[in-house]
């Protein structure tokens, strides 16, 4: 029988998961980085078969001679640094996270469109403000409206289901219009890629669901956002600079757009402080901000825990690999 393969862990949540992990065929010999300790996981992957990982610099690699699987502990491989992984070497991804953030989506079309942070403020000054006792706005069902979905990938197909599910008309932009596949039934159309603005304006709530790529970064700008209707809703639960920053503030403040919902953010938090474009939208009415959480549903990482333990009883055996980025 072969040795067993050496594991290093250096994504602080899913070391969390830690027993999932550990389900495999047979043991293995298992390291978990301590991130808060300098060259942590430099030394963790020293020697390592297998790195899991959110994120992969050149330098933590140093001693990584004997890796023969890098798994990205996310659907998103943007972190891991270009040149990290070695020629030869295989990087798996996992995702799961489509039905907790579609959920996100629809919680967050639901808050703005009725008004609920205005309500639940009014409420908590003692004020009963309703069409029947002031002069209140109604407010908007989603039956009826238009989602549109810039990108359609597993994000893109959940919220699409629970889209329908709420009676909405769904379109989607995607890079090949006339793919097929899973999900495409749910759509009323379908446009490419080249036709961002005529989705835009078609949509009551639009959502950026698209991989962050040089072709995607900022392709939300202040011309895009000018396609909206001004009771239009923008959520983004992508990657914060497929959106420019100041247009998007620009149009929120200048009362161009019914409300956003930010999950994904313009910088990093430095430990438990947020970025600075938090604090700048936070002024803003009819923002929803959260701290880019809308997969983080447990059940998420105890599904992506399986992944990857059945990816490395498919190493071990010899087995070819599921979900294989490169």
């Amino acid at each position: 029988m072969t040795a067993p393969l050496r594991i290093a862990v250096t994504d602080p949540i899913m070391s969390a998961f830690a027993d999932d992990l550990r389900r495999t065929a047979r043991e293995h010999e298992w390291v978990f980085a301590d991130l808060d300790v300098p060259g942590s996981a430099r030394a963790a992957i020293d020697g390592a078969d297998v790195v899991v990982c959110s994120r992969l610099t050149l330098d933590d690699m140093t001693g990584g001679d004997r890796v023969r699987l890098v798994h990205a502990t996310g659907a998103g491989v943007d972190r891991v640094d270009a040149g990290a992984v070695p020629d030869g070497v295989a990087l798996c991804n996992t995702g799961h996270h489509g039905a907790a953030i579609a959920e996100h989506v629809i919680m967050t079309a639901l808050m703005l469109r009725r008004r609920v942070l205005d309500t639940d403020a009014e409420m908590r000054r003692g004020e009963w403000r309703t069409i029947a006792t002031a002069d209140a706005p109604y407010h908007r069902s989603l039956a009826g409206s238009t989602l549109g979905l810039v990108g359609f990938g597993e994000i893109g197909r959940s919220v699409a289901h629970l889209a329908k599910a709420f009676g909405m008309r769904v379109i989607a932009m995607r890079r090949h219009p006339d793919a097929g596949g899973a999900g495409t039934e749910l759509l009323d159309h379908v446009y490419g890629e080249d036709q961002l603005y005529a989705l835009l304006r078609e949509s009551d709530v639009v959502v950026v669901t698209a991989p962050l790529t040089d072709s995607t970064r900022g392709m939300i700008d202040a011309d895009a956002l000018a396609q909206l209707n001004p009771e239009a809703l923008v959520i983004n639960v992508a990657r914060g600079a497929l959106i420019d920053e100041d247009a998007l503030y620009d149009a929120l403040s200048a009362g161009r757009l019914g409300g956003a919902a930010i999950d994904v953010w313009w910088g990093a938090p430095e430990g438990t402080t947020a970025p600075p474009a938090v604090q700048r939208f936070a002024g803003l009415d009819r923002v929803v901000l959260t701290p880019h959480y809308s997969g983080h549903a447990r059940e998420v990482f105890v599904a992506r825990a399986a992944d990857i333990a059945r990816n490395i009883d498919l190493l071990d055996a010899g087995l070819p690999l599921e979900r294989r980025v490169r």
